[in-house]
């Protein structure tokens, strides 16, 4: 019994610390299929059922992860039989990493397209074998050994007064490498901090700068929305995202509500601003008035997806109305051909709210017509 809690610990700190966070079950097939669910590092494979007729020969390149988000591809001898999930000890220079390998089959050539990776030009390091109870043992131990080495090496970059942050620490699989994930605002001169480090750890050291959104990723939290941060959960590419996208979604320019945890504008902001800007082609020039003769009617506001625009005649900023765009769209027309329409009034959807803009640009709702 004791034995199993222990080789449940040791799986456990595989899995929490390698960007996993399986529920251990009665069945061995229970890992594989939480893995699936919350790891962030997985990739489903839509092609497993897929054969080609085309192809003659099996594709010898699987994906395997590390730590921290970092993928890399490894080529493999034909008579080697390798499986998605497995654990292996594969080549780097120098000596042998240990990793868990996420994709195998056609997929893995379509993910070496995707990151622009050839095959036949690039020279691909190899799989040596399927990993034995040794090296997981060795590399259970540098698992084991990473928070100490990160809170170990924190307090030897404060003795130096070196104005950087160390996030955190992966020891390679034969504990014959260690790379230091950092931060830091300005250019930071660590050749002193790496002497203290390899004297400290006696093993090789490699220092790997972040940016604040790789950081987020490692500390997690809650967002605004309340859900789990978004590159904690699931993301481990990051784009650039700009004011443009809060622009063309409408959003009040507020740098502390568009701010996520890591200090940048939030990721989420671009999940949308490609609908946004395809909607928004149907939408007509908002900058032209509406006339009546009732008087001229200006743009206030649009609601996206609704392909509703507000408008208010001169003076009557209290008196806003939701107009369909196909409708706005009539009434520019016949504003060419010279005619005006009586009132707004009767293009206008009913039951629609009635605000008044203040001078940040939020709605105050006062009322309804």
């Amino acid at each position: 019994m004791e034995e199993i809690k222990e080789n449940n610990t040791q799986q456990n700190n595989i899995t929490s610390s390698r960007g996993c966070c399986s529920v251990l079950g009665s069945r061995q097939e229970d890992l594989f299929v939480n893995q699936l669910r919350c790891c962030k590092l997985s990739s489903y494979d839509w092609l497993s059922d897929y054969a080609d007729p085309l192809t003659k020969s099996e594709f010898n390149v699987v994906e395997v992860r590390f730590k921290n988000g970092r993928k890399d591809f490894f080529t493999f001898p034909s008579e080697m039989t390798l499986k998605k999930g497995e654990v292996v000890a594969v080549e780097t220079s120098p000596g042998h990493d240990i990793g868990i390998i996420t994709l195998v089959g056609e997929l893995v050539r379509v993910q070496m397209k995707r990151k622009k990776v050839d095959p036949e030009k690039n020279d691909l390091k190899r799989i040596f074998r399927h990993a034995r109870a040794t090296d997981i043992e060795k590399w259970l131990d540098v698992i084991e050994m990473e928070n100490p080495t990160m809170l170990k090496s924190r307090s030897i970059a404060i003795d130096l007064d070196l104005a950087m942050k160390i996030n955190d620490v992966e020891y390679q699989g034969d504990k014959t490498k260690a790379i230091f994930y950092y931060t830091a605002n300005e250019r930071v001169d660590f050749r002193e901090l790496i002497r203290k480090l390899a004297d400290t750890f006696k093993v090789r050291i490699e220092m790997k700068q972040i940016g604040v959104r790789q950081e987020a990723a490692k500390v997690g939290g809650i967002g605004p929305c309340g859900r789990e941060l978004c590159c904690s959960s699931y993301m481990s590419d990051f784009c650039s995202v700009s004011t443009s996208s809060a622009r063309i979604q409408q959003l009040s320019l507020n740098p502390q509500k568009l701010a996520g945890q890591c200090g940048k504008l939030k990721c989420c902001l671009n999940y949308e601003v490609d609908d946004y800007i395809e909607t928004l082609k149907e939408f007509p020039d908002s900058s032209v008035p509406l006339n009546t003769k009732k008087g001229k009617a200006y743009y206030i506001k649009s609601e996206v997806f609704r392909k509703t625009m507000w408008y208010a005649y001169a003076g009557e900023s209290n008196n806003m109305m939701a107009i369909p765009i196909d409708k706005v769209k009539y009434i520019l027309d016949e504003n060419k051909k010279g005619k005006l329409p009586d009132e707004l009034e009767k293009f206008a959807e009913k039951n629609t709210q009635v605000g008044i803009v203040d001078a940040n640009g939020t709605d105050d709702v006062s009322g309804y017509i």
